[in-house]
């Protein structure tokens, strides 16, 4: 049976009204000069690493595999540039770990891979194939490997497909440009996903405060042929905080919740960020793997705050002289403030899976004074899974993990809207990730 096409979003709990500071929506993307040096790690995604498929000294040309893993749930990496592999090293990355690293010196051709056509798809198979070929990962910050997400397990019925363009968090942009300058590309992976999979319907969720983006999308839909049953279509979404994430958006979308422990798929969804769909449109026609990613560069540092398409691989330092600095930032963040993190170095590399980098004034990175919890409830008024992030904060500093597991802490998706909404600049984010891993230790040891 087909599924009527939402017509309107349901209601959803909780939330924070953070401010959207989108400074960059109407900022077209520039593209940044190829840096005289990249860095490609060989783990940007959730899984299995890969390994090198290159060593030093060799010579490596633009969307050429220089990395790949035997594990299902991984992606493999493409060089970004032309030019020389200078070396094969560890080094520091976004979250402060280490990983290894293909580090090419550029020629400054950005010559193609001779081998890049695109691919052949005529089924499932060949189009699972075709997604894991490209290194596409979630490009809205998780990193999960694509063709792993659109291999629906045999028992799971799926009908519903969401393109997540809500992009909830402030300053960032990114995923608004794409949809705005990259429109033929989203419509064209989003129909490529719809029907290799069979799906009923799209829903292309979009915030309300993007209302440009929303009038495009709609009319590009309205026009095109492949829509002739409407079975794909907008859906505007208040614009709160975190409208983004993923639960929240099944649930907005459809009226589904997602049980604890489960996938979208167990619910009948899989989610698309819209970046995600518009490369997979393209590369379904080049044959071009995922070798740059755009950035949105912003933050009370920055002299000018742009949408820059960058290199994977490029530097911190070499975005930094591109888009200029008008004071030096007291905190960098990769991401948007709600859930970004502080990256550690101005040589880490940026990483597929990155859609911003913060330059923070000493003024926005300022931390408030921790004082003692008032019980006012804001957190738990405002936690979009129901928990009690207080409740999880005590039971962590107690490392009592039955009781941390009693009120659900895996359930969190550490949002950060219990910190932000709480008056006394309680840590409750950082709490519940040591609770996390009281949790996790407790269940290897048992």
């Amino acid at each position: 049976m087909e599924l009527s096409f939402p017509k309107k979003p349901f209601r959803t709990h909780g939330g924070a009204a953070v401010p959207h500071r989108k400074h960059t929506a109407q900022t077209e993307s520039v593209v940044m000069p190829v840096p005289g040096e990249v860095a490609i790690p060989m783990q940007m995604h959730v899984g299995a690493p890969c390994t090198p498929l290159v060593k030093p000294g060799d010579l490596v040309t633009v969307g050429q595999k220089i990395g790949d893993s035997t594990g299902f749930v991984s992606a493999p990496i493409h060089a970004s540039v032309s030019g020389k592999v200078k070396a094969i090293q560890k080094i520091q990355l976004c979250g402060g770990g280490y990983g290894d690293a293909v580090i090419i010196e550029s020629d400054g051709k950005m010559e193609l891979c001779p081998d890049l056509k695109a691919p052949e798809v005529s089924d499932l198979k060949s189009f699972l194939k075709a997604v894991r070929e490209s290194g596409l990962v979630g490009l809205g910050g998780a990193g999960f490997p694509t063709h792993v997400k659109l291999n629906v397990p045999e028992g799971k019925s799926v009908d519903t497909l969401i393109i997540n363009l809500a992009e909830c968090e402030p300053y960032l942009t990114a995923d608004n440009r794409e949809a705005l300058e990259n429109t033929a590309n989203v419509l064209d992976g989003v129909f490529a996903v719809k029907k290799m999979l069979k799906l009923s319907r799209g829903v292309i969720a979009v915030e309300s405060n993007k209302p440009q983006a929303i009038q495009q999308l709609s009319a590009m839909l309205a026009a095109d042929k492949r829509n002739a049953d409407g079975s794909v279509g907008v859906l505007p979404l208040r614009a709160t905080y975190p409208q983004g994430a993923e639960k929240v958006l099944i649930k907005a979308c459809t009226d589904r919740e997602v049980p604890m422990g489960k996938l979208p798929a167990d619910v009948g969804c899989i989610v698309m960020n819209i970046t995600s769909a518009a490369f997979l449109g393209g590369y379904l026609k080049d044959g071009i793997p995922l070798i740059k990613k755009r950035l949105t560069v912003d933050g009370g540092a920055v002299s000018q705050p742009k949408n820059v398409i960058v290199p994977i691989g490029a530097r911190v330092r070499d975005v930094m002289e591109f888009v200029g600095m008008k004071e030096e930032p007291a905190k960098i963040l990769v991401g948007g403030p709600m859930m970004g993190m502080a990256v550690p170095s101005v040589d880490v590399p940026v990483q597929k899976q990155n859609n911003g980098l913060l330059f923070l004034s000493e003024s926005e990175a300022h931390k408030p004074d921790v004082t003692a919890c008032i019980r006012c409830g804001r957190c738990v008024m405002g936690c979009p899974m129901h928990l009690v992030p207080t409740k999880l904060e005590t039971y962590a500093n107690a490392k009592d993990v039955a009781a941390l597991q009693e009120y659900d802490i895996m359930d969190c998706m550490e949002c950060g809207t219990c910190a932000f909404n709480c008056p006394a600049g309680r840590p409750l984010v950082q709490a519940i990730r040591i609770g996390k891993a009281l949790v996790k230790a407790g269940g290897a040891k048992k």
